[in-house]
């Protein structure tokens, strides 16, 4: 019994490390979301009443008429890319589903990472408080309090850090899953629009 906990014991403790460090590269990745939420936000922004001069253009005109170089100088968005696909296969409906569908998977895809942080992050955490927990123990049952408390602000350091990438995730997940939705729904509209066109 013994040999099977000091056995536990070493396999907990060996993998602090491994804990930290993906902790690390999580709260750097959590950086890295936030830069690019930052960046879509500012590009939709900058075109929102682009966008919705080109709604009005596409319900009086129609979506064969619109002019798509305003949105497109620069990184093309995911919904610019989608919707030129959508203007090029206009008329066959097969194509436009896929195109459809293809934004669907690339946005799922987005959402992916965040989705990951949200729930990884907070995991990562809790095993970097517990891990530490066990020496922890161990020093104050034998009076090391220096040992002890090192510990202990490893374990929080590793809590906190922990729901900060859940807490990003969250929150970058939240945000472009409204993006999504919302430019999914502008996109079956102005397919709907062309289609009422050949009618």
């Amino acid at each position: 019994m013994n040999l099977l906990t000091s056995v536990l014991y070493w396999l907990s403790t060996g993998m602090m490390i491994p804990v930290v460090v993906l902790l690390l590269i999580a709260f750097g990745w959590s950086l890295m979301l936030l830069g690019d939420l930052y960046g879509q936000y500012g590009w939709r922004l900058r075109h929102r009443s682009t966008i919705q001069q080109m709604l009005t253009k596409a319900e009086r005109d129609g979506i064969g008429g619109l002019a798509l170089k305003s949105l497109s100088k620069g990184k093309k968005s995911r919904f610019v890319c989608s919707l030129q696909t959508l203007m090029q296969q206009s008329g066959r409906h097969c194509q436009e589903e896929k195109a459809l569908t293809d934004f669907e998977l690339a946005c799922r895809c987005d959402l992916d990472a965040s989705l990951t942080l949200m729930r990884v992050g907070p995991m990562l955490g809790l095993m970097g408080t517990l891990i530490p927990m066990g020496p922890a123990l161990a020093g104050l049952a034998s009076g090391d309090i220096a040992s002890m408390a090192s510990n202990m602000q490893v374990a929080f350091s590793t809590t906190v850090v922990g729901i900060f990438v859940g807490a990003m995730g969250f929150i970058v997940q939240l945000i472009k899953k409204r993006w999504h939705q919302s430019d999914h729904a502008l996109l079956v509209y102005l397919l709907e629009l062309s289609q009422e066109e050949k009618e």
